[in-house]
């Protein structure tokens, strides 16, 4: 008789896990499912809940939340990210500091991350550094085309050859965002350093359809007609 009721008791215990979990998940596609969550049920749903207590202004509740859903789930970059933000809320700027250059090492494509990075680095007057996360921004859609046109003559200063190098070599060697970096960067892009950059690249190796290098230099043309004649003389050579 106790081995039944042992029994029926794990199969009990077992369905409240799952139920939890379950409803857990749930909570992704149904949002308004999150209070009824037992807070040892959360994981998806600790994201909202966390995003709430930093909406909510309540400093010290979002940094417990965040570094709760950070002990949950920390390998996204994005709560990483959340979790800086409630620090910097609370005035504890060491730690949003180094939360924000975890985010920012872990998740190229989270544009806040890279966003506060960048800004960072041409603070400090590391070029090279701010090429990179310039880079990391320009392929992610989600970044902000208006930031990444004012930061861009900041970034790419008249004669430092060195961030064009950095730059030309990402992009050399990042074969699968060549389109991307042609159709964005010609629309963002100062437009000197774009044509110097993709120069760089061609001549380090990298290969570029030449239907998208006209694309690119039309939408130059319309922006400096001094970048554009040197662009028609690099398509010539290699188209």
């Amino acid at each position: 008789m106790s081995g039944r009721i042992i029994w029926f008791a794990a199969l009990m215990a077992i369905a409240g896990l799952t139920a939890g979990v379950q409803l857990d998940r749930q909570s992704a596609k149904t949002p308004e499912l999150t209070p009824y969550i037992p807070g040892a049920f959360r994981s998806t749903a600790q994201l909202r809940v966390t995003a709430l207590a930093i909406d909510s202004g309540a400093a010290d509740v979002a940094v417990q939340e965040a570094q709760r859903l950070v002990r949950r789930r920390p390998v996204p970059a994005r709560h990483l990210r959340l979790l800086a933000q409630a620090q910097f809320a609370a005035d504890e700027l060491e730690g949003s500091g180094l939360a924000i250059q975890y985010a920012a090492q872990r998740g190229w494509r989270e544009p806040l991350a890279q966003e506060a990075m960048m800004r960072l680095a041409i603070a400090a007057g590391d070029r090279e550094e701010a090429a990179r996360r310039y880079a990391a921004l320009l392929v992610t859609h989600r970044s902000d085309r208006t930031l990444l046109e004012e930061v861009g003559n900041d970034v790419f200063l008249d004669g430092d050859d060195q961030t064009l190098i950095i730059f030309a070599e990402i992009v050399r060697g990042g074969d699968r965002w060549h389109r991307t970096f042609l159709s964005r960067g010609a629309r963002i892009m100062p437009p000197g350093a774009f044509v110097e950059v993709l120069e760089l690249s061609v001549e380090n190796g990298a290969q570029f359809q030449c239907r998208s290098l006209r694309q690119a230099q039309r939408t130059i043309a319309k922006r400096e007609e001094l970048s554009n004649t040197k662009f028609v003389d690099l398509i010539r050579r290699i188209c």
